[in-house]
């Protein structure tokens, strides 16, 4: 039962936080005073770390959280923390570690128990009210707790120590291993081949995908492998990047009716998603998706495109022009209730004709596909239902377009998930790039102007007063807060460099420089190449800590080697191109022995060895021209739309076009003679 009397997170922006506002637990945000009290009073810290969309997170608040018995026991023997895992990713990065450290395994909501000096010595994630399925109850746990802190004090304090040491150890990779043979085993086609069978090898050939369930997307593996496709011409990988992105498209983990894509997929067969919608799974999702609809140029990825751009507009595009956070999982108590339909519902909605052909091509049933009900997916194809009943593929996909559309006429009547209305800097940016390179694919103007909306309201409401660092998180009508972490700039640069490419705005170009600079300055780490997750100016954590692998969202190094590699060409940096190798021959061939893990880093890598098309446009450019040249697919360049007299850029300089608007190629050192039409330098590009 909630409280009357609302806790310090009622005065929180994040959504999750204020889910817990009432919760009759006495909750602190993370912050001095939560800290300096359990100094003073010399008590334990319980920091539980969840997000806004988490689905058990819910569950163990309705059990735990919410129950005053509970809440009595939490009260009298801990400071109680509660964390917004998205608001603060550098807190749950090190607490998650020294969870997984004790465990064996993590998740949210994840439970962690703190010494007053805020070092880890005990934590788990989920806890049952009662003991059930070998995990003690949350109660018996509170209790041990408390008294193995009182009583056995120095095993505890040992315990944190040692785990401290733990986290601290495990972040000093990087340190002296990037060597001359490094850089000479590297970059080769071989080792680029090597990660395309590392790759295929964990491959699902039937269902798509890889490995086994829960199945997330793993776009980073699919864009790599359909690069790999572009620039060998080896099958396998185009092959097994479609069917990836087809059997998803198929699944229930794709919403059939509103477009868009939940988190992960909890069986092999893409079926039963968690039904989370998260903003950054629709980022990665567009820009493969952008990627396959360029080399395929099969309209069903186009459709997608739509679809997915669609939800984002409907569900997740805030009053000013960005992206809100997530979609939850549960709409009145239910996971998934939003999404699943019996099929007496939309025998209601369809008529009779309609129905039979949208239940043979969705898998409608009256007995349901997933917990007696029906979770939308396609089985058949639509040739085989056409000419089964006598009708064109055309005519067939007419229908059912009809038939979604009235049935998401009818969803939008329902009770709506809850929505993480929090602006965050990286997922924007990732949406942002992601809408760029929708745009270059299909040429809908719609999304270039979604993308530059949205970077307006970040420059205008994420940028701090100084003009130099950015906020990572924003609530749209209130406050821009937590200094922005590694990802957030790695992404945002990402991002200017994609609106210059659809823009020719030079100014967008000169900003990822500048940021690219402060980056370097506050966030490198000291001796190696890589980069902290944290600013150099932030202190409230006991380990910086560095991030390499490319889990659900991208490392926030691999895309720093990318920005690095992009921008030290541009603007001819030699020494950032030389940090982008550095970091690559850093990690040695973790990346070429597992590239699912290290997605983006082998799409760096592939592009240091395949080498980039440096493309310089040099006047005013027509609009229909660069439309032109990015339609085709082109993943491995550099383009610099500028006006010669620029001096900001080097690679326009000396490039001064009278009347004409010249276009030039260079690759490696060598540069092609300048031509004066975009048909004459797509020849020039792909002759």
């Amino acid at each position: 039962m909630s409280s009357a009397v609302a806790n310090r997170l009622i005065n929180e922006t994040s959504p999750y936080l204020l889910q817990h506002a009432y919760n009759p637990v006495n909750w602190y945000p993370w912050g001095e005073e939560a800290l300096n009290r359990a100094k003073k009073e010399d008590k334990p810290i319980l920091v539980s770390i969840g997000y806004a969309a988490c689905h058990w997170c819910h569950v163990m608040e309705k059990e735990s959280f919410e129950d005053a018995a509970t809440a009595a026991i939490m009260n009298q023997h801990f400071v109680n923390i509660k964390i917004d895992r998205e608001e603060r990713p550098d807190l749950d990065h090190i607490y998650m570690d020294a969870v997984q450290a004790i465990s064996g395994s993590g998740g949210w909501p994840l439970n962690v128990f703190l010494t007053p000096d805020a070092k880890p010595f005990y934590g788990g994630t989920y806890f049952p009210p009662v003991e059930a399925h070998n995990r003690a109850s949350w109660k018996n746990v509170l209790l041990s707790i408390s008294q193995s802190f009182q009583n056995k004090r120095n095993e505890v304090e040992s315990q944190a120590e040692n785990l401290t040491n733990h986290l601290i150890n495990a972040n000093q990779f990087g340190i002296g291993s990037a060597t001359a043979d490094a850089a000479n085993t590297i970059f080769t086609d071989g080792h680029v081949q090597t990660i395309a069978d590392n790759v295929l090898a964990q491959a699902d050939t039937i269902l798509g995908g890889f490995g086994k369930a829960p199945k997330f997307p793993q776009t980073f593996s699919i864009q790599f492998l359909l690069r790999h496709y572009h620039f060998t011409v080896y099958q396998a990988s185009l092959e097994q990047a479609l069917l990836s992105l087809d059997k998803m498209l198929d699944g229930g983990i794709y919403d059939q009716i509103g477009g868009g894509l939940a988190r992960y997929s909890t069986d092999n067969e893409w079926l039963a998603p968690h039904f989370e919608k998260m903003l950054y799974d629709n980022a990665l999702f567009l820009n493969v998706l952008s990627e396959a609809y360029h080399i395929s140029g099969n309209v069903r990825y186009k459709k997608a495109i739509q679809q997915t751009v669609a939800f984002v507009q409907r569900d997740l595009l805030s009053t000013q022009g960005a992206f809100y956070s997530a979609l939850d999982a549960d709409s009145e108590g239910e996971e998934g209730k939003f999404y699943v339909w019996s099929k007496s519902e939309i025998a209601q909605i369809l008529n009779e004709k309609e129905l039979q052909l949208f239940c043979e091509y969705f898998d409608v049933s009256d007995e349901g596909n997933w917990e007696h009900t029906n979770i939308l997916r396609v089985v058949a194809s639509a040739a085989q239902i056409a000419e089964k009943h006598g009708m064109t593929e055309i005519d067939l996909m007419d229908v059912l377009n009809n038939c979604q559309q009235l049935l998401l006429n009818e969803r939008n009547k329902r009770i709506y998930p809850s929505l993480d209305d929090k602006i965050l800097l990286g997922w924007n940016a990732l949406m942002i790039t992601a809408l760029s390179k929708c745009y270059a694919a299909t040429g809908l103007a719609a999304y270039k102007y979604m993308a530059i909306n949205a970077m307006n309201v970040i420059t205008t409401c994420m940028k701090c007063v100084d003009g130099t660092a950015y906020w990572h998180t924003y609530k749209e009508g209130g406050i821009a807060k937590v200094g922005a972490f590694l990802d957030d700039y790695a992404y945002l640069i990402q991002a200017f460099i994609h609106l210059h490419e659809i823009t020719g705005n030079c100014d967008y170009l000169l900003e990822a420089k500048r940021i690219t600079e402060y980056t370097n300055n506050h966030f490198s780490e000291k001796d190696t190449s890589f980069y902290y997750f944290t600013n150099t100016k932030q202190n409230d954590i006991i380990v910086r800590k560095k991030e390499v692998y490319d889990g659900a969202i991208p490392s926030g190094n691999a895309v720093m080697a990318q920005n690095l590699l992009h921008l030290g060409l541009l603007f001819c940096r030699d020494d950032w191109y030389k940090r982008s190798r550095e970091m690559i021959e850093s990690l040695g061939k973790a990346i070429i022995r597992y590239p699912t893990s290290f997605g983006i880093w082998a799409n760096v890598l592939q592009q240091h060895v395949v080498g980039t098309k440096e493309i310089t446009i040099v006047g005013k450019l027509d609009t229909e021209d660069l439309k032109q040249l990015l339609s085709k697919y082109l993943p491995n360049k550099i383009l610099l739309i500028a006006d010669a007299d620029n001096t900001n850029f080097e690679l326009s300089k000396g490039k001064k076009i009278v009347d004409k608007t010249g276009f030039y190629l260079c690759e490696k050192q060598t540069c092609k003679p300048v031509v004066f039409s975009v048909q004459q330098f797509l020849t020039l590009i792909f002759q």
